[in-house]
């Protein structure tokens, strides 16, 4: 029986083994023999479930994915959609700070040629991914209700998504490369007026915004005070 529950989580405990390496070592420590040696398996068991690291990858950004739809889940609904939204927006800094080569993958910011996208337009590393849109889901239904509350002009949610989806995608990936360490607090002075600027933009009125970011901070300080008792 241990024999075949060592089989059967045989591709979960190699994608766990990837993530741990991209943590502690960075994309050049992911191999097929290093994933199989810190996973406790054989080199020919990547290859058996996975035809390659190229393919273990993908599975690997589907978990990271999938994570980030968890952390998404974890902000209530409240009635104050933008609260939300910002509560969203620090959880997924939150998930790329955790692990800063895996959010890399995620968003194919890696340059290592075993990473790039496979040919074949199904299995590709993006928007198509169903981990990615799942993930997405929740920001666009917190644009939805956005939308209806009748706090900005009335628009696609969908676009608005894409949008903040931008906004914070960038954020994120500046601070990850460390361009914001001349300031003392770079969420305070950077993403949230960025935020609350992107809001007003959308008609919001500027001191409701603010509130609401204040808010959303206070939201997302709370689900990580939750998640360390």
């Amino acid at each position: 029986m241990s024999g075949r529950t060592k089989v059967d989580d045989a591709p979960q405990r190699l994608v766990r083994a990837a993530i741990s390496l991209l943590a502690e070592q960075g994309p050049s420590a992911v191999k097929a023999r290093t994933v199989a040696s810190a996973s406790g398996l054989s080199t020919m068991v990547v290859y058996s479930h996975f035809g390659g690291i190229p393919e273990l990858m993908r599975a690997v950004v589907d978990h990271g994915f999938k994570e980030l739809g968890t952390a998404f889940a974890q902000v209530p609904v409240t009635e104050d959609p933008i609260a939300d939204l910002f509560a969203m927006a620090l959880s997924c800094r939150r998930v790329a700070r955790e692990n800063p080569h895996l959010y890399d993958l995620m968003f194919g910011l890696s340059t290592r040629a075993t990473y790039r996208p496979l040919s074949d337009a199904d299995l590709r590393l993006s928007g198509r991914s169903p981990a990615f849109r799942d993930a997405h889901a929740h920001v666009t239904a917190a644009c939805e209700r956005l939308v209806h509350s009748g706090r900005v002009e009335r628009q696609e949610p969908e676009v608005i998504a894409a949008q903040l989806w931008s906004l914070v995608h960038g954020y994120v990936t500046l601070e990850l490369a460390e361009h914001f360490i001349e300031f003392d607090d770079a969420v305070m002075q950077v993403l949230l007026p960025m935020g609350v600027n992107f809001s007003v933009g959308l008609g919001d009125r500027r001191e409701r915004a603010e509130a609401s970011h204040e808010v959303g901070a206070r939201l997302h300080d709370s689900i990580v005070q939750g998640q360390r008792k």
